[in-house]
């Protein structure tokens, strides 16, 4: 644990996860940072992750399945942990163990992808198990997310909107190629939901056009050989690279001159947050909470949801005037650390978690 944390109610956090994505990496900084005693329990996770987790400093255990979690959580009752969870098997099994142990819970809603009969079923039972009195607060990392809640009749007494935010940081250095080659990235997994075809949509036509852009595509998944198969088809392989997974995002951001975000459907995006303070102006789908950070226009450029064309056209206008880029650039530096600086930020979970453990105790 970080010894510098203050003090605060004992919090287990469940997660089912299969890498260090965006809701991996706020869990991570949020323990370091926000009050209380942490504790993250993977309901499935490769070992790597959890050893990431503890190599921080933060007490990350593998947990196989909800006989083990009780047997955990019963050791730990005379604590009165209150349970937080962040995706819908840590939910569903959180719900179960708090009825069962009467415990405080705490859901933390980072986003839904109902692309599917199956997660369309996830997305209502989580909606439905939110509106049980035993949830005693849902945190929603943006308002889009909060509003579904409110639809599905979700007491609006429980509800939270506190987006994602990050830990102190230096912003690199300037970027700035002229005459050079210019690079679009993307970042995440290649699956249906953060739209790595509709990048390529908007990127083979755009570097067709203009010899010195290129794109480059970090993350891996299963879309990984049809996005390749497009490139080839394309003639672009020299331009359009998948590298995979990477460990050092910092590295990569320091050689990007735009991150386009090609998502259906988001909350918060880490490497949105991160590529504001970092210097790297942002084109987006304006969808789910994106535009709750971005001022179009003023610190990135937004487009239509699933509009390809004006995402193109937003692109191309940010290639084309380098002056645009640095104004984006300036004010939406300013805004992340005035909006969504996790220090801050962890003032108001400290207040959720408080006031969550103060009604079980009731």
């Amino acid at each position: 644990m970080n010894s510098a944390q203050p003090p605060g109610p004992p919090i287990v956090h469940l997660l089912s996860s299969g890498g260090f994505y965006g809701a991996e990496r706020m869990l991570l900084d949020h323990c370091l940072v926000t009050p209380g005693q942490h504790q993250v329990l993977f309901l499935d996770a490769p070992a790597e992750l959890v050893a990431r987790f503890r190599a921080a400093g933060v007490d990350g255990q593998g947990c196989n399945g909800l006989p083990a979690l009780l047997a955990h959580l019963r050791r730990r009752r005379g604590e009165r942990p209150l349970i937080n969870t962040h995706n819908f098997k840590g939910l569903l099994f959180g719900w179960l163990a708090a009825g069962l142990l009467r415990l405080p819970l705490v859901i933390t809603q980072h986003g839904f992808t109902p692309r599917s009969r199956k997660q369309r079923f996830y997305t209502w039972l989580s909606l439905q198990l939110c509106r049980t009195p035993r949830v005693a607060q849902v945190v929603c990392v943006a308002e889009s997310i909060a509003n579904l809640h409110r639809q599905a009749g979700v007491a609006n007494a429980k509800l939270n909107v506190i987006p994602n935010g990050l830990p102190e940081g230096t912003a690199l250095p300037a970027r700035g190629h002229p005459g050079g080659a210019w690079l679009a990235g993307y970042v995440g997994r290649l699956s249906s939901e953060k739209g790595p075809d509709l990048f390529l949509d908007t990127l083979i036509p755009l570097c067709q056009q203009h010899p010195q852009l290129n794109a480059v595509m970090l993350g891996d998944g299963p879309e990984r050989a049809s996005l390749q198969a497009r490139i080839d088809a394309a003639g672009l392989q020299a331009r359009i690279s998948l590298p995979g997974f990477q460990h050092d995002m910092r590295s990569w951001m320091a050689r990007l001159d735009a991150l386009v975000i090609s998502s259906r459907t988001e909350g918060t995006p880490m490497i949105l947050l991160e590529a504001m303070q970092d210097g790297v102006p942002v084109v987006a789908f304006a969808v789910g909470g994106i535009p709750d950070v971005i001022e179009d226009g003023r610190s990135g450029l937004l487009a239509r949801p699933l509009a390809v064309e004006h995402l193109a056209s937003q692109l191309e206008a940010l290639y084309r005037d380098p002056a645009q880029a640095a104004e984006l650039v300036a004010q939406a530096r300013r805004t992340q650390r005035e909006r969504y600086h996790l220090p801050t930020l962890a003032q108001r979970w400290s207040k959720v978690y408080l006031g969550a453990t103060s009604e079980a105790c009731a």
